[in-house]
């Protein structure tokens, strides 16, 4: 069926509990010559799932960067200080792959998580694909570590893994 006037909208992923899921494609660009995705492109949907999991945690980080061209000990911004990426099984052409993140710890400058690349996801067949540890911290513009805003530490919590 073909729908009037539609409006496509970006993916930004959901929430199944306190995990985010983002789903990706695999295309030909993705790939190396022999069809296997290039490592560093699960670098880069990563960073895509976290973004997408701020936007819907409503932290609005494009605020807090515009508000440090003013005034810069106002603004702000996440940055990876620490990455540890593990590859598993190579993610190939024209696979459905969803990237899960995970919180699970919460500092006052910093964030922890674990983002997995799944590929069958939900099936019998899952596979993970790719692993990353990794540590978000909150810098000022200048680069020094600042605390973050009380209201994304709030909203963090509210995906925050209990540690039980």
């Amino acid at each position: 069926m073909i729908t009037p006037n539609p409006q496509p909208q970006p993916p930004g992923g959901c929430f199944d509990g306190k995990k985010h899921l983002y789903a990706v494609r695999v295309y030909y660009e993705d790939t190396d010559l022999s069809g296997i995705t290039y490592h560093a492109n699960y670098l880069r949907w990563f960073e895509r799932a976290r973004s997408d999991l701020l936007r819907m945690l409503k932290i609005d980080q494009r605020a807090a960067i515009e508000a440090g061209a003013n005034d810069p000990a106002a603004g702000g911004a996440y940055a990876v200080a620490d990455i540890h990426l593990k590859y598993l099984r190579p993610a190939k052409l024209d696979d459905d792959v969803v990237l899960e993140t995970r919180c699970t710890e919460l500092g006052a400058a910093t964030c922890r998580m674990v983002q997995r690349a799944i590929r069958g996801f939900g099936t019998d067949t899952q596979e993970i694909l790719a692993e990353a540890n990794l540590r978000v911290g909150f810098i000022a513009l200048n680069g020094k570590p600042k605390r973050q805003p009380t209201e994304w530490i709030a909203a963090f919590k509210t995906v925050l893994e209990d540690k039980s």
